[in-house]
């Protein structure tokens, strides 16, 4: 009788929902809003819960099952944002397993969660925050300087947006296909190469930008010594705009003020060109 007991639960469990295409949509859009509800004890739990709920609504008809769900998700929780899709796909996998009676504990789930957040805050933050969203920026702003109006503004509204949609909704999906077999990408080293690799890039899109933007306009003509050599102007300026940059970097590093910065900068331009150096 007891076994006839468990087949009976075992065929129930298999019988359960699984995830539908309207679930992935809704799931996706909700993940914007993981930062709507963000608090200081566990970050950003109540809007990943948020996130889930269409999951968990759909795998657990059993009221008590649903609530012991979303007390899972509710304990601290905190990655970068974008990144966020992709564990939000495992989860989704696992989640999905363990309702149709796989050997899957809520304890599994919350340690895959733990494992993926830091080392997905980490490659998060540089790449879109650090490389991507100020290229574009500086694109747009380079199309507005260069008389372009409007489009500036469009091109990072719809650039930027195009890709971190497309990125949370293929990082959504592959996540829940893949399930666990991501983690094994954290120990490949591919997220150190992509880290270096958009650091890289970044440092090289700031000297393009140094170039185009940083400008020190010396005037040798006041200075006796250097008449003849008027033609190092444009060299001297470029060494001056680099280094400027550089010292910028290095005061803020310091954590001095960027508003202090500026106003040392203004100090450095009137003496520099009420003492003749620059034009």
């Amino acid at each position: 009788m007891g076994a006839s007991f468990n087949q009976k639960k075992d065929q129930q469990l298999t019988n359960r929902p699984s995830l539908q295409p309207q679930d992935f949509v809704s799931i996706f859009w909700r993940s914007g809003f993981e930062q709507a509800s963000w608090n200081y004890e566990r970050m950003q739990n109540l809007g990943f819960a948020f996130i889930l709920s269409p999951a968990i609504k759909r795998l657990y008809p059993d009221k008590q099952e649903r609530i012991a769900a979303m007390k899972r998700h509710l304990q601290f929780f905190n990655t970068s944002p974008i990144m966020q899709s992709l564990v939000t796909g495992v989860v989704l996998n696992l989640e999905e397993k363990k309702a149709r009676g796989q050997s899957i504990s809520g304890d599994d789930i919350t340690s895959v969660k733990t494992a993926m957040m830091g080392p997905l805050g980490g490659i998060g933050d540089p790449v879109w925050n650090g490389t991507l969203r100020p290229v574009l920026s500086a694109l747009a702003a380079g199309l507005v300087l260069s008389g372009f109006g409007i489009w500036g503004p469009l091109l990072f509204f719809f650039a930027w947006n195009g890709l971190r949609l497309v990125f949370r909704y293929e990082a959504q999906r592959v996540g829940y296909q893949r399930g666990t077999e991501i983690i094994n990408l954290f120990g490949s080293g591919i997220l150190k190469v992509v880290t270096k690799a958009s650091a890289v890039f970044g440092m090289f899109m700031t000297g393009v930008l140094i170039a185009k933007w940083v400008t020190v306009d010396f005037d040798l003509n006041r200075i006796p010594i250097l008449k003849n050599l008027t033609w190092l102007n444009p060299v001297f300026s470029a060494i001056a705009a680099l280094l400027l940059t550089i010292a910028c970097l290095w005061l803020i590093r310091l954590r001095i003020s960027p508003i202090w910065v500026l106003l040392l900068l203004f100090i450095v331009g009137i003496i520099g060109c009420a003492g003749g150096v620059l034009s």
